[in-house]
């Protein structure tokens, strides 16, 4: 039986996260998501492992336990996270710089950065607290203390980009733009950096990611279609690698958080729910997925060899 196939006249860009011996390559496929039949494919999909700044003060019983003993310490959490747990990369989330929490200056955020950054061994990826003006102190800090170590820097929006893609050009770090679930607000970020000056080949995109059963279907659409734009169409707007920072939204859920629900175990229920999100946006065409739990994190890379063969 002859297999039909597609011709696709785009490719997306392989980017480089980290600096070599310790890099990380993403992106670089040329069909869609585990299309090995219609083109080269050369890198599966990559999995960050959360740490956070400070100890999460909102996390079920089922996240906290494999972290446990390294929860206060965010760079033994990191440490772990790789030698235990196999992390490619680390996601490290600034939430302590959020306004409305303890709200710690850029100084104390970008210093923890770094010494993460030097006593690991894998690239590491930054958010920051998600509240725009302050994202930009803290960000640009970030970047500045990490000259020239290829650190991602996020979420970069339309209303701080123009900082914060200063800042990673100047230091020689690369942004994650994030766009609200929608095809042409995301390409349009990227003219914006682009117009900056910041290289495409250093632009990660950022579609805002829905949780299973919380928006899951508009992010699997949003990415769909900024993969056939890429690869159907050409459009070197959209050729950047995709990531989704997906943990935050999985776990904050009353289906993973709430123990009595008639719904069976609620670790395991946790971990499938983060697993079948991570999952579902790999098919999707996600190209880096942020994740918190260890089993599910080891799941979802059964299921990704298992299709690579």
């Amino acid at each position: 039986m002859e297999i039909l196939k597609e011709n696709y006249s785009g490719k997306i860009r392989e980017e480089i996260i980290g600096i070599a011996p310790n890099e990380v390559k993403t992106g670089g496929e040329e069909a869609f998501a585990f299309h090995l039949f219609e083109g080269n494919i050369p890198n599966s999909p990559r999995i960050a492992l959360e740490v956070y700044d400070e100890r999460p003060d909102d996390w079920p019983d089922a996240c906290l336990k494999p972290w446990q003993d390294v929860i206060d310490d965010p760079i033994k959490w990191a440490k772990k996270a790789i030698e235990e747990y196999k992390a490619e990369m680390i996601c490290l989330q600034l939430v302590s710089t959020d306004p409305n929490g303890s709200n710690k200056d850029a100084e104390q955020a970008a210093s923890l950065v770094k010494k993460i950054s030097e006593e690991v061994t894998v690239p590491v990826i930054v958010y920051g607290s998600n509240d725009v003006e302050k994202d930009v102190v803290v960000l640009k800090k970030v970047a500045e203390v990490c000259e020239g170590k290829n650190i991602y820097l996020g979420a970069v929006k339309e209303g701080n980009y123009k900082t914060i893609g200063a800042a990673a050009m100047g230091y020689k770090q690369g942004v994650m733009a994030l766009s609200p679930n929608d095809v042409n607000l995301a390409k349009q970020l990227n003219i914006l950096l682009e117009n900056l000056g910041v290289p495409l080949d250093k632009i990660m995109m950022d579609p805002t990611t829905g949780g299973l059963g919380y928006g899951i279907e508009y992010t699997y659409t949003i990415i769909e279609r900024l993969k056939l734009a890429a690869l159907t169409q050409n459009d070197n707007k959209v050729q950047m690698p995709i990531i989704n920072n997906l943990a935050p939204e999985v776990w904050k859920l009353k289906e993973v958080k709430t123990a009595d629900l008639n719904m069976g175990d609620a670790t395991t229920r946790g971990i499938l729910w983060e697993a079948i999100t991570a999952f579902a946006l790999a098919i999707a065409g996600s190209n880096v997925l942020i994740m918190r739990h260890p089993e599910s994190a080891k799941l979802v890379r059964k299921m990704m060899s298992e299709l690579r063969g």
